[in-house]
């Protein structure tokens, strides 16, 4: 079930100031910890309804983990941003922004692409121009860790459709630090590779060919050592993959062993309780490796809530927007979202919680990023932060997920 008295707390948070939503973050495990005698504490934070909320009531506590062998730590729950400039507009979306700091949260992914839903040349890089706004406001950037990605080929709405090559790479990343309003981007991500992917359905029919091995590594050398300059200017902080495979992984770790480029600290792809392709190769060198998943689409597009069960389709929904929701409607999948549900409904949770907490079990897991298309959904999510699932509640997803594994 939904913990009202976090939302309510949450919700507390917006109403002060910024200065005092500084401190929010601060001193919420302290709050936590200490119990009703931290009242006082609170009270000059955030004013004294506020502050009874936290003496009463237990706040979720965000866990953070390590990003790769950056020294960097981020929350076990990213907050993600590709509805920013479609389906949320600029004032939601800050507003998002402060409850998700307030709350623990201290990471942002974004992308030069986005927003999405839909993806057009005259949206590209608006997604990350409301979070620069937010930096100049607020002047807040240093707290949190901040995460783009360079598009790949054949993206037309940017650059053409152009590959990721050393050439693209300096004024990609000028690009993305002028609208962010920013003079550097901790972490900094190939949104996927020039030689394709078997992310987004395409593992159906996913042929590794079609590539001459000696370009594609020369092409990975050439970037590595425009992402090491990148690095030394103070532009970037570190590098990431997204929708990447076990071999490209390995070959980005060789390589900048090799030439002393970046070395890999995550990789962006898709995994929830219905799409679970990292399980297995990725799944060992992520923990072999120490590079951890940033795992996109938690909730599965937002199947996972139940909220498509029975053929609904709820207003300003993904759904409206992309009937198929990628690939992701099938006949296989709703009978698989109804045995979930029935786990989560019989063990009392909620099933964004469950899922959500499911995802922070895996070893391999860095962060969770979800995404919330208003302050609602986003608090809903945050108030189930620290939710714990029993070894009962684990067996039985395992149960669910061998009788429907790739249901999608």
């Amino acid at each position: 079930m939904v913990k009202a008295s976090a939302i309510t707390f949450l919700r507390s948070i917006r109403a002060v100031s910024a200065q005092c939503r500084r401190s929010v973050g601060q001193f919420m495990g302290q709050a936590v910890a200490s119990g009703p005698g931290c009242a006082s504490v609170c009270a000059d934070m955030m004013g004294r309804g506020a502050a009874r909320n936290v003496a009463a009531n237990r706040i979720p506590i965000m866990k953070k983990n390590p990003l790769g062998r950056t020294g960097m730590e981020v929350s076990q729950l990213c907050l993600g941003t590709m509805t920013f400039g479609t389906q949320t507009d600029e004032a939601d979306a800050h507003a998002q922004i402060d409850a998700a700091l307030a709350a623990g949260v201290n990471f942002l992914d974004t992308a030069e692409m986005y927003p999405v839903n839909p993806i057009s040349a005259e949206t590209v890089g608006d997604s990350e121009a409301i979070i620069g706004n937010w930096n100049a406001r607020t002047g807040r950037r240093g707290d949190y860790i901040l995460a783009t990605k360079h598009s790949g080929e054949g993206m037309q709405a940017v650059r053409d459709g152009a590959p990721i090559t050393a050439e693209t790479i300096p004024a990609t990343i000028e690009g993305s630090l002028r609208r962010l309003k920013t003079d550097y981007i901790d972490l900094y991500q190939f949104h996927w590779p020039n030689r394709g992917s078997y992310m987004f359905r395409k593992n159906w029919q996913y042929d590794p060919g079609g590539n001459d091995r000696a370009e594609v590594l020369d092409n990975m050398a050439g970037c590595l050592e425009a992402l090491k300059a990148q690095v030394d200017k103070g532009n970037i902080r570190a590098f990431g993959l997204s929708n990447e495979s076990a071999w490209g992984t390995a070959q980005w770790l060789r390589l900048a062993e090799e030439t002393g480029g970046p070395r890999v600290a995550s990789i962006q792809n898709e995994y929830s309780l219905l799409c679970r392709l990292y399980d297995t190769d990725l799944a060992e060198l992520s923990v072999y490796e120490d590079v951890g998943l940033l795992a996109f689409s938690p909730l599965a597009t937002g199947l996972l809530t139940g909220k498509y069960q029975d053929g609904a389709v709820p207003d300003a929904s993904r759904k409206t927007l992309n009937p198929e929701l990628g690939g992701r409607h099938t006949d296989r999948v709703y009978p698989a979202v109804a045995a979930y549900l029935e786990i989560a409904k019989r063990h009392g949770l909620d099933p964004v919680h469950m899922a959500l907490a499911w995802c922070h079990t895996r070893p391999f897991m860095a962060s969770a990023i979800f995404g919330a298309t208003n302050l609602a959904q986003l608090e809903h999510v945050l108030a189930g932060a620290d939710l714990t699932l029993s070894q009962e509640v684990l067996e039985d997803i395992d149960a669910v997920h061998r009788a429907h594994p790739m249901p999608y």
